[in-house]
């Protein structure tokens, strides 16, 4: 009897989109799917200039021993804004680390806006995400994650399990932006303060593209007032912004807002909500 590799060996989902700018139109050329990953077609809600991509998981969660890979090439010129139809769902595991790496290409004179929707790690999930976003000169990349420890919704807790997040950046050779982060789930590390402190959720957002002032970083901080815990770090070549609280629409508010300030300073363009997000 022949077992099913997916069963045996979880998804090894595949995913590689290409961008191309043609007559100042930015267009998805070449999408490479394999499931459980897919892309929806594109659409423009803001003029042909912005790609919007939709990408989908289809088996509905990640289990232990899935592998999911993304390759992502913004070719000179373009715009894209990618996000993901819902949140993503990363289940107890079986013993097994689930893993999803994430390889970005920005050309000069492109720009990608990587906005998922959160993740939710079900206690007991072992799960590693890397991504990896080289920028050429000229080249502009605004991206967060949004993770919920357990479904604290229902009183979980996230006591059980590992995560890990990996993030670089980097731009002709040099490192702009590496962050490594790993919470070895317990009780102990959801209470510490140099863990969750409590908090069910973190949120990270990075922005590399430009300077940004000392004036934009304190509005930041403004607009952060009065939600949990949050800083705003002036980067060389961009800033940085973090999150620690227990709701997803408070992190995710303040995140738009802030995505608002920088597009309207360094990409003249006022925020498109994706639709998926309105759903």
């Amino acid at each position: 009897m022949t077992c099913n590799s997916q069963t045996t060996e979880g998804w090894h989902g595949k995913l590689n989109l290409v961008y191309a700018d043609r007559q100042n139109t930015t267009q998805l050329i070449y999408d490479r799917q394999q499931a459980p990953l897919k892309v929806q077609r594109p659409f423009y809600p803001e003029g042909q200039k912005v790609c919007h991509s939709v990408i989908l998981h289809t088996a509905g969660g990640v289990v232990g021993g899935d592998r999911l890979s993304s390759n992502i090439h913004l070719e000179p010129h373009t715009h894209a804004l990618i996000t993901t139809a819902a949140a993503s769902k990363i289940y107890r595991s079986n013993g097994l680390q689930a893993r999803q790496n994430t390889q970005i290409q920005v050309d000069a004179g492109a720009c990608l806006e990587w906005l998922p929707q959160e993740t939710i790690l079900f206690n007991g999930a072992i799960y590693q995400q890397d991504l990896r976003v080289e920028l050429a000169t000229g080249a502009s990349f605004l991206g967060w994650e949004i993770t919920r420890f357990g479904r604290s919704a229902r009183g979980e807790k996230f006591d059980k399990g590992e995560w890990r997040s990996h993030t670089e950046i980097w731009q002709q050779g040099v490192p702009l932006w590496i962050d490594r982060q790993c919470l070895p789930a317990s009780e102990e590390i959801f209470h510490s303060p140099h863990g969750l402190a409590g908090k069910p959720i973190t949120g990270s957002l990075i922005w590399l593209g430009g300077a940004v002032s000392p004036e934009m970083v304190e509005k930041m901080r403004i607009l952060g007032n009065g939600v949990n815990e949050t800083g705003v770090s002036r980067l060389q070549h961009g800033l940085l912004c973090r999150y620690r609280g227990d709701s997803t629409s408070e992190v995710r508010n303040w995140f738009i807002d802030v995505w608002e300030l920088l597009r309207v300073s360094f990409l003249n363009r006022a925020n498109c909500i994706p639709r998926v997000w309105q759903v």
